[in-house]
């Protein structure tokens, strides 16, 4: 009898160990009616307890269902990050900009109808299990393309996300977000000069913003989508930039609002191309990683399929210690190459010692980032 009431006990309780192992709450902007992301336990491989590991890309684009089929990867995108996936061991952060939508379906929204098709971004709503998957936890989604197909797209966007316990901010309707690994609050906020978006072009808000969301946690990541677009728009003009009759901010004067009122570190995007890094206040800003994996509908070519990953290592009160420029290359037809010559490496090198000549930093011609000061 004994035996028996034994039996029965670990078949009771067996299911209930197996199905709390199992389960998982989504990562959610800051919102205290939704349920918070659990904290999340994994082996460090190249960071030390007093050391923060973030690793950053630029834009991310896994193809787009619009308006057929044709520009989606063969693979359902599911080996898009196969070549970077030893690099991110390590790092307690993944963060890029999601150039797009999550969205099975739908029409573009009424303001964009009369762009061309190749410009609207509809990226399956499962794509973003190839994110969680690939090491991605933290994405912005404040940029001119999450709005292509209007608030059906973003309200996706953002649902899926949930789903696969990935954060992200940039939205005026999820503009920051809070979250905790390993012991350590991260703040993040995302912005652009787009509609919908949390604004760039009002240096005070930014201030405003970021000074109440230093206050909840011990690391605040910054990023921005601005500055114009292309090859020809690689150095940093040091004013309010303009393109196709918009305003896409002064990306300079921006990182320094950000960093005077508590950004730990600034990750830019939006030109499609590299631009040069600075240290400033003992943080690091990188201005532009531009495009990262972005799959036919975006030019990869010539310095567009330049694709850096950027590995940034703080101490836990945010100050800069060292970062690492890995060097990729991407093509339509290959996807992500690892650059074993490290020619991206070097050029965000050139385009530093260009733009700020007394910029705090030294890049080495291996990517090797470490502060002068």
């Amino acid at each position: 009898m004994k035996i028996y009431l034994l039996l029965i006990a670990i078949g009771l309780t067996l299911p209930l160990a197996s199905c709390k192992r199992q389960s998982s709450v989504a990562g959610n902007p800051i919102d205290d009616k939704k349920p918070k992301p659990p904290k999340k336990i994994s082996v460090v491989q190249n960071s030390t307890p007093d050391t923060i590991c973030i690793a950053a890309t630029g834009d991310i684009m896994l193809g787009s269902s619009f308006p057929d089929s044709s520009k989606l990867p063969p693979d359902s995108a599911k080996n898009s990050f196969n070549p970077i996936l030893k690099y991110l061991k390590g790092a307690d952060v993944v963060f890029g900009n999601l150039e797009g939508t999550l969205l099975d379906s739908g029409a573009p929204a009424s303001h964009k109808k009369k762009l061309e098709s190749a410009y609207l971004f509809r990226m399956p709503a499962c794509y973003g299990g190839v994110l969680k998957d690939a090491g991605f936890n933290l994405l912005s989604i404040a940029n001119n393309h999450i709005t292509d197909f209007g608030e059906n797209g973003w309200i996706s966007t953002t649902k899926a996300l949930d789903k696969y316990g990935i954060h992200y901010a940039g939205l005026q309707s999820y503009p920051t977000t809070v979250f905790e690994i390993k012991g350590i609050k991260y703040g993040f906020c995302a912005f652009a000069p787009n509609a919908y978006t949390v604004p760039m072009l009002d240096s005070e808000n930014t201030s405003h913003i970021l000074r109440r969301l230093k206050k909840r946690c011990d690391i605040l990541i910054v990023s921005f989508h601005g500055g114009a677009e292309g090859p020809a728009y690689e150095h940093i003009p040091f004013k309010i930039e303009s393109y196709m009759n918009g305003q896409r901010g002064d990306v300079h004067a921006f990182a320094h609002t950000a960093i005077d009122a508590g950004a730990d570190v600034v990750l830019g995007s939006g030109p499609h191309v590299c631009r040069a890094f600075e240290m400033y206040k003992g943080r690091l800003i990188a201005y532009s990683l531009g495009n990262f994996c972005t799959y036919k509908c975006v030019s990869v070519i010539g310095v567009s399929g330049m694709a850096p990953l950027l590995k940034v290592y703080l101490d836990k009160k945010g100050a800069f210690i060292s970062a690492n420029i890995i060097s990729f290359r991407q093509t339509h037809e290959k996807g992500l190459v690892h650059d074993s010559q490290n020619r991206v490496a070097k050029h965000i090198k050139l385009l530093t010692e260009t733009d700020f000549p007394e910029s705090g930093l030294e890049i080495a011609d291996n990517g090797r980032v470490t502060s002068t000061n």
